[in-house]
């Protein structure tokens, strides 16, 4: 639990307002819940302060609507005033669930559509709230993030025209290219990790998993994502290792160069569990094929940790190798869209990242350093040796 009592001295920006998008409902209420909670029971703070009115509340979402003409125009009203507030929102790009009518036929939300309702609602509030801050888990087009010859730069682009449209701070998880801030240098630009959750949600899910170099060892899927893999083995304390994908450049297939093959660079995995971390597993063959060379090299399990769990050709592919014992559990975040059927599966195991959000939003509220918010590695690995030795309980670790 972050030290909430480093809040308790600094006076917030400006009254807390959070704006949940019809994409994000399901997290938007599990974080002003949490938020709710948190000011409530952990903030000690004079209630007679003018500085302070409002403060603790029972609900800080804030009602709006966002109409649909038959046309499939738009447009964003607020049902409230916002004027002198610091205003976050909260949107899910993926969900791919909703649907508006446009002459007459369903049409699902894309993440294009999902992007226009955003800019619909900052220019509803712009020159009137106190500040912007917009909350975007997954990066939209975050990965079109390299601009070859003849293509658009997509992900910079929506960054620098939402600061054109005057937000003040984006935070976003784990970025398939977070240099995409560079396309608006001077501006308040956030990536956390899901790393500590993905612990959280291994040790609480897997009773008999031993954490150390002896036991488990962290795979990087691709070179892209060596970054990510060895921040998490720093995390557990464990060593880490690598696939290298060798394509074919010379066909596109779904608008990528399919693999040749994966080739495998680290030390020996035989008899170790295993995890693979990656930002995102789209279709998941690649997953799965990284998953089935682990296994081809005796690793014991393969554990599976994705911040985003897309699965955009469904999760047929995934019962067919878990069936086969390719691999022993999918974790994945709630930062996106969940579908309720794929969480009916013995492997699928979510992460809950509201929690942390909402403490995220509370710190940011307060112009204090996020550094609080995010906890030390020392930390963790402490958490580490008390679950190895079993000395207290899994419940118990994260208080």
């Amino acid at each position: 639990m972050p030290d909430f009592q480093k809040l308790d001295s600094s006076i917030p920006v400006a009254p807390l307002a959070v704006i949940v998008m019809d994409s994000a409902k399901e997290l938007g209420t599990l974080v002003n819940d949490h938020l709710v909670n948190f000011r409530h029971n952990f903030h000690n703070l004079e209630t007679n302060d003018p500085a302070f009115q409002g403060y603790s509340r029972d609900n800080y979402m804030v009602r709006y609507s966002n109409p649909r003409f038959g046309s499939g125009e738009s447009k964003a009203q607020m049902l409230e005033s916002l004027r002198g507030k610091d205003v976050f929102i909260l949107t899910d790009v993926m969900n791919h669930s909703m649907t508006y009518k446009m002459y007459g036929y369903d049409n699902y939300y894309s993440p294009d559509d999902h992007y226009q309702d955003l800019k619909r609602v900052i220019a509803a509030i712009n020159g009137k709230a106190r500040r912007i801050n917009v909350i975007m888990p997954f990066l939209y087009e975050g990965r079109q993030h390299n601009k070859n010859n003849r293509e658009s730069l997509d992900a910079a682009v929506m960054f620098a025209e939402l600061y054109k449209m005057g937000i003040d701070n984006f935070i976003t998880f784990d970025a398939h290219d977070p240099r995409i801030s560079n396309a608006a240098p001077i501006s308040g630009f956030d990536n956390f990790m899901a790393s500590p959750q993905f612990m959280k949600a291994l040790i609480s899910n897997i009773p008999d998993l031993t954490v150390d170099k002896e036991h488990l060892t962290v795979i990087s899927p691709d070179e892209g994502a060596l970054d990510r893999a060895v921040t998490f083995a720093n995390v557990l304390g464990v060593d880490t290792g690598m696939f290298y994908k060798r394509r074919d450049f010379s066909k596109v297939v779904n608008g990528s160069n399919p693999i040749v093959a994966h080739e495998y660079l680290g030390s020996s995995i035989e008899g170790k569990d295993v995890i693979i971390i990656d930002d995102m597993i789209s279709s998941g063959g690649s997953m799965i094929d990284t998953a089935r060379q682990l296994k081809l090299k005796k690793a014991k399990r393969v554990f599976i940790c994705t911040t985003f769990g897309l699965f955009t050709n469904g999760m047929e592919s995934f019962d067919e190798a878990y069936k086969n014992g390719i691999f022993d559990a999918v974790i994945t975040t709630n930062l996106i869209y969940q579908n309720p059927e794929f969480m009916e599966r013995p492997y699928y195991i979510v992460s809950d990242m509201s929690k942390f959000l909402a403490t995220i939003i509370d710190f940011m509220n307060h112009d204090s350093t996020l550094s609080s918010v995010i906890t030390p590695i020392e930390k963790l690995h402490k958490i580490l040796e008390k679950y190895n030795s079993r000395s207290a309980k899994t419940e118990d670790l994260f208080d």
